[in-house]
């Protein structure tokens, strides 16, 4: 039995280790046992770690003005011209026709394609300010930090786990050996005590 003591630590510190890996997720929902309540890291601080990750994600990797300017961007502006200009013409040649027949029979080819060049420049010009506009509005209404809140709140405990394990699953399994390989130490330590 003597011989064994660093084989036991050693299955203790690892077996300690995992129960501290699965109780960062467990027990989900809290747990009375002998007068203490015991509930999963995750579970139980879910609504804190939700505000934390809303308010970092607000203030640290995402800013709304960051959008904005990538949809107010003017190479952006200028991949919305050949729909704006494709709308443009069938509107000019088919649908001017069925709204306005008598303007349509006066006004032909050279003179739309006139009419269609004021269009598109009052259209160009408008367009930014229009964006601007309703991305200042839309500003207003988004807050990042409340909706990732409250996405990472409405989160189940087991996709939340889901998700850690399948991104630090070698993490866990490389801490569950070093609680072993330290409590083997620490085995091998008592051991030689003993002896002295």
């Amino acid at each position: 039995m003597f011989w064994l003591q660093p084989f036991i630590a050693a299955f203790t510190g690892w077996f300690t280790t995992w129960i501290a890996i699965k109780m960062l997720f467990h027990p989900r929902n809290p747990v009375r046992f002998m007068g203490i309540t015991i509930q999963g890291v995750f579970p139980k601080r879910q609504a804190l770690v939700a505000d934390k990750i809303g308010h970092m994600v607000a203030s640290e990797l995402i800013h709304f003005d960051d959008i904005a300017s990538r949809i107010n961007d003017p190479e952006e502006l200028k991949k919305l011209t050949p729909v704006i200009e494709q709308h443009l013409d069938d509107f000019l040649k088919v649908k001017l026709k069925e709204k306005l027949p008598v303007i349509a029979m006066f006004v032909t080819g050279s003179t739309l394609d006139k009419i269609k060049e004021g269009m598109l420049e009052e259209i160009n010009i408008l367009l930014p300010d229009l964006i601007s506009r309703y991305t200042d509005s839309l500003s207003q209404k988004i807050d990042i930090r409340k909706m990732v809140t409250e996405k990472v709140a409405r989160f189940s405990s087991d996709k939340l786990e889901q998700i850690l394990e399948a991104v630090m699953k070698k993490e866990f399994a490389f801490l569950e050996i070093i609680g072993g390989v330290l409590g083997f130490v620490i085995g091998l330590i008592q051991m030689g005590l003993t002896l002295i």
